[in-house]
């Protein structure tokens, strides 16, 4: 296994996507294309909506067929890499994983610059350092992003786990946080915690401890495709991204917009509109824009290099700017169990860079 395989596809096909042909010729056939995402519909899943709502999938001669929620980016991975989804949304650390275990996806677009994960607790809970969750019932789900973020975070921060009373909770497992049977959960800034917000009391209610800021220096969520994709249809692929970019743009100078077309295609989440207009204010101040997208653009897909790495928080803090310098590679960190093992003849290609990803519906 390469331990310094690429994450992303990075600047050159992104030039290549934006910069590419232009749209097809009138009267092409129509691409089909299938999306999944990695859960639930959440706020930084709009782009997929935005785009098809105003004719940008469809200006560039993509069809979009379903837009299938998922139930996790371990699974997203496995069904996007072995082509039952075209695209696919999700956790790009996870990918990674995926990737390295032989499942052939590929990340396009970097949503979340910064991991939008963290550790969540109710407010009074004590805890304000990853260390300080040593001698307390923490709830893991153990398998998924979440878990894999809180292992990673747990070694970069020196936590004696054994000092820790990990309780293997299910599926929803923000209710055993509120119903207070664990002391704290892992979770997303951008999706379970604007809802555990609302239900714990509102703002002020949590506590949060944000894994970026305790060496957990990794990109969070993107949008990804599959290698048959990228051999086979590469202009589908082209024109995809182009829409989804295009969209990104749109998300980000007009949430409320963004958060209404969201529910118009999922009426599921008409009622709470406001905590998907959280969910995408946290994305849009902390985690969708960074300086490498000031200077590269929307969707910045950083070079190998300065991808997929978790480093010691006064590492992270003292070399912040010297990427290059980074110490230990994503997967010293990673649990074995993190993704399940992907067809054993499929390698990752050297220049291919991997990401995850994720669907909801749009039937």
């Amino acid at each position: 296994m390469k331990r310094g395989m690429n994450l992303l596809l990075g600047a050159v096909l992104a030039t290549l996507l934006l910069a590419a042909a232009g749209p097809p010729a009138n009267g092409a056939e129509m691409d089909k294309v299938k999306v999944r995402l990695d859960w639930l519909i959440r706020g930084c899943h709009a782009m997929f909506f935005v785009a098809q709502e105003k004719g940008y999938f469809r200006n560039e001669n993509i069809d979009m067929e379903v837009i299938h929620k998922g139930n996790g980016s371990v699974n997203t991975m496995t069904l996007v890499g072995t082509n039952q989804y075209d695209f696919g949304f999700g956790d790009l650390p996870t990918l990674a994983v995926s990737r390295a275990k032989g499942v052939p996806v590929v990340g396009l677009v970097v949503v979340n610059q910064r991991s939008p994960l963290a550790l969540v607790m109710l407010k009074g809970a004590g805890i304000k350092t990853p260390k300080d969750v040593e001698g307390k019932v923490f709830g893991v789900h153990p398998a998924g992003s979440t878990y894999i973020f809180y292992q990673a975070l747990m070694a970069a921060n020196n936590v004696d786990r054994k000092k820790i009373t990990e309780a293997t909770i299910p599926v929803p497992y923000e209710s055993f946080l509120l119903t207070k049977k664990v002391v704290g959960i892992p979770g997303y800034i951008d999706a379970e915690i604007p809802e555990l917000e609302a239900k714990a009391g509102g703002p002020g209610s949590l506590e949060i401890v944000l894994g970026a800021d305790y060496g957990y220096d990794l990109l969070g969520s993107g949008m990804l495709t599959n290698d048959k994709m990228l051999k086979e249809k590469p202009e589908v692929v082209r024109r995809f991204t182009r829409a989804y970019l295009r969209a990104f743009q749109d998300v980000l100078n007009n949430p409320r917009e963004a958060v209404d077309i969201l529910a118009k295609y999922n009426p599921e989440v008409a009622e709470k509109k406001d905590v998907m207009l959280k969910q995408l204010d946290a994305d849009i101040k902390q985690t969708f824009t960074s300086d490498d997208t000031k200077a590269n653009g929307l969707g910045w897909n950083p070079p190998q290099e300065v991808a997929g790495h978790v480093r010691h928080p006064a590492e992270a803090q003292r070399d912040r700017e010297a990427a290059g310098q980074r110490q230990l590679a994503l997967h010293q960190r990673l649990p074995e169990v993190a993704a399940p093992p992907g067809p054993s003849t499929a390698r990752p290609p050297p220049d291919a860079r991997a990401a995850s990803g994720g669907v909801s519906s749009l039937e």
